[in-house]
């Protein structure tokens, strides 16, 4: 490829030692060579500290910076985002290790789209295949309807490649809220977003992930936990209709303001229905059945007094 762009690349750290050698040789080791990794630690009181000096050392394309105070996984990406110099972003974990032509396949896809993403490998803390991919999770989804993000999100962090005009967009993260998710939603409010159908990263499960999507730690939830999850999704829908002016803006707004009726009733036919309606955008994610689709809108229906019963 003639004159590569720069890709910056946000790499966060916290006690990350156990795994963070193999993240950093991975990126080492990629065919596209030219990037720059921005570091963030957030108050590691491990070896983390003495292992990246050790990379940055020895290689001027690493730059490191420590925050005084931790900061917390979120805001911590946000900043790393936030001091990345190139128009084109990845953002890595620290905990993963990368296929060495992860950047190469990324870069030559996005083209004119705003974010590319691709499937990824689970393995477990010793990095041995849990034989799962993501997609086997997860319809994936390439296009511009930002509604397609709205309850699911098939876009992992780490595995997330885009244009700084969509960080521009999404920045500062709102609280309480998935990042990635809010990335692949702007991202298709902006433009189109595409993915690579190949496992370009070994995604390691383990006792301390930020996220769980193996549903690994079933933790029962009590009514007034389930109660408060129905007003963080109007929360959230509130926020992507005022975020998003395109065409799929009547239909989250309709969804916020139904949401809201919803969550002052027993039971809300008239969400499900909506959420049913539009299922082949707002479902399109949900790898299962049509009956399980149906059961999904259905339970959407139930508003806070159905959750608080029993408490």
């Amino acid at each position: 490829m003639e004159n590569p762009p720069l890709i910056s690349i946000a790499l966060c750290t916290y006690n990350g030692s156990a795994f963070l050698r193999e993240q950093l040789d991975s990126i080492l080791a990629q065919r596209y060579a030219h990037w720059e990794l921005v570091v963030v630690d957030d108050g590691s009181t491990d070896p983390t500290r003495a292992i990246l000096e050790e990379y940055a050392g020895s290689d001027a394309r690493i730059s490191l910076h420590y925050n005084r105070q931790n900061l917390g996984y979120n805001k911590n990406f946000e900043k790393a985002l936030g001091l990345c110099q190139s128009d084109l972003i990845a953002i890595c974990d620290q905990d993963d290790i990368w296929h060495p032509e992860k950047l190469e396949k990324q870069v030559q896809l996005i083209g004119n789209h705003t974010l590319v993403y691709h499937d990824s490998e689970f393995v477990n803390a010793e990095g041995r295949s849990m034989n799962r991919r993501i997609s086997d999770k997860l319809n994936f989804y390439r296009g511009n309807a930002p509604e397609v993000f709205l309850f699911l999100n098939c876009v992992s962090g780490h595995s997330i490649l885009l244009k700084k005009e969509v960080l521009q967009k999404s920045l500062p993260f709102p609280g309480n809220f998935h990042y990635d998710q809010w990335l692949a939603f702007n991202a298709a409010c902006l433009g189109s977003i595409d993915f690579v159908p190949e496992t370009l990263v070994k995604y390691r499960q383990h006792a301390t992930n930020n996220t769980d999507i193996l549903a690994l730690k079933k933790v029962a939830k009590s009514a007034d936990q389930k109660a408060a999850a129905l007003e963080q999704e109007s929360n959230w829908l509130h926020l992507c209709a005022r975020q998003c002016t395109g065409q799929a803006h009547g239909l989250i707004n309709a969804l916020y303001n139904q949401s809201i009726r919803r969550n002052d009733r027993f039971f809300d036919p008239a969400f499900g229905i909506l959420v049913w309606k539009h299922r082949d955008t707002l479902l399109r994610l949900l790898k299962k059945s049509d009956t399980s689709k149906f059961f999904y809108a259905l339970r959407k229906a139930w508003g806070v007094k159905a959750k608080m019963t029993g408490k």
